[in-house]
């Protein structure tokens, strides 16, 4: 139903939207991936509400567990009386790049039937797929195709802004609602009103990439190069990353599936690292990434910055450098890693 969908100014504005009209009193909650993109938890925290996290399982890949979900949602509610609306899901993932599997989807649609909870799919990375064994669903399927999962309420996210396309600049998207009551819909359409519409120029950007050129017409062949290239560059490219970050002793990283990130963890730094951090206030991936910086120029984000486990370490880096450059930055990614341990040994 053409209704369901609105068009928005990128994923980030219709993420706002949906939280501003979820969110009533300062004891709702919404469930959120950690590591996560830091979006949500600044959005939540502008509204004086509540972040429930649930963390994924780096052993696994960045997984999902039924577990786990059920264990964060009772502490919630017996620890801290919240009431959870809604739970994030980011798939292919930001910033741990995995893909989620139809195991885990099923067991995420399932969970958010039974209790009620909103899901909110966060999937604008959908065309990043790099692992052969791997491949995109987009929940709205998965719901759709999972019995127990008929009445579910769910909010898919889309965007210009990311994925293949990346043009970060061009503020366009989409979100899909699948069951919401009518008279929430109600209210978000009017909260989206009051925004008159989305840009223009981001419109058209989503048409054309919901509605690409089709195969006999006159820019076919040229599209599909062009996607062609980007995509193989980007799988090239986020092979070559996680490879060489792997052949650094104290560098361990799961493979990227999708999205365009690697999220390495640093293991077994020295404990002078640790004492001066605490020492100075910040994060030991925090002294790490501004020693990066400050050794090669290379910028990448401190993990402590997407949320962790107590004692976790890492970054959140790309792969989005010409393939000529990846083999620098890697080399001077490890000759960094020596140094920083070299110094603080």
């Amino acid at each position: 139903y053409p209704g369901n969908i609105f068009l928005t100014n990128g994923a980030s504005s219709a993420i706002d939207l949906v939280l501003t009209t979820l969110i009533s009193t300062h004891r709702d909650a919404v469930m959120i991936p950690i590591p996560q993109y830091p979006i949500y938890s600044a959005i939540l925290a502008r509204l004086g509400s509540h972040q429930v996290g649930y963390f994924l399982d780096e052993e696994k890949n960045w997984s999902v567990s039924e577990s786990e979900l059920e264990t964060r949602l009772s502490e919630s509610f017996l620890n801290d009386e919240l009431n959870v609306k809604a739970l994030v899901i980011i798939n292919p993932g930001n910033p741990t790049g995995q893909v989620l599997s139809r195991n885990d989807l099923v067991t995420i649609c399932k969970f958010c039937s039974k209790y009620g909870i909103v899901l909110l799919a966060d999937e604008v990375y959908q065309k990043n797929i790099y692992s052969p064994d791997k491949e995109f669903i987009s929940a709205k399927k998965v719901a759709l195709e999972t019995p127990g999962c008929e009445n579910l309420q769910l909010i898919s996210f889309h965007s210009t802004s990311k994925g293949f396309i990346g043009e970060c600049g061009r503020r366009g998207g989409y979100m899909e609602l699948h069951h919401i009551d009518p008279y929430v819909q109600s209210q978000m359409y009017k909260l989206a009103s009051s925004g008159l519409c989305s840009n223009v120029p981001g419109q058209i950007m989503t048409s054309v990439m919901v509605k690409p050129p089709k195969k006999g017409e006159q820019s076919y062949d040229q599209f599909i190069q062009e996607e062609n290239d980007i995509l193989s560059g980007l799988s090239r490219r986020s092979s070559r990353l996680v490879d060489g970050l792997n052949e650094i002793d104290g560098i361990e990283c799961n493979p990227a599936e999708g999205a365009m990130y690697a999220f390495p963890r640093l293991v077994n730094l020295p404990s002078k690292a640790i004492q001066i951090a605490k020492d100075r206030d910040v994060s030991l991936d925090s002294l790490y990434t501004m020693s990066l910086l400050e050794e090669t120029g290379i910028v990448c984000v401190p993990a402590s910055g997407f949320g962790q486990k107590e004692g976790r370490f890492g970054f959140r880096t790309t792969f989005l450098l010409p393939d000529g450059q990846m083999e620098k930055v890697v080399n001077e990614v490890a000759r960094h890693h020596k140094l920083f341990c070299e110094k603080y040994a």
